[in-house]
């Protein structure tokens, strides 16, 4: 980085207003997120039949799974299960 050190860099960044607080949850639950989406790929790919009800209806194979299907969740799932 040109003209900034690790000090001026910090004091620029107190200057910011504070996160949404959507943001810091989503952000707090993510790992989880990601760790049950590879979950659920992990075991479409191995079970035919859970593929199958997946891809039926992934709504209700989420809601199954004790997973709520928001439509962020969803359409993440669903990028997740077509790359594969």
């Amino acid at each position: 980085m040109t003209g900034y050190d690790e000090e001026r860099i910090a004091e620029l960044l107190r200057l910011l207003s504070p996160p949404p607080e959507g943001w810091v949850r989503a952000a707090q639950e993510l790992p989880q997120a990601r760790a049950e989406f590879a979950a659920i790929v992990a075991r479409a790919e191995a079970d035919a039949a859970f593929r199958a009800r997946v891809v039926a209806d992934l709504e209700a194979a989420l809601e199954a799974e004790g997973i709520d299907p928001t439509p962020s969740v969803v359409a993440a799932l669903r990028v997740r299960l077509d790359a594969d």
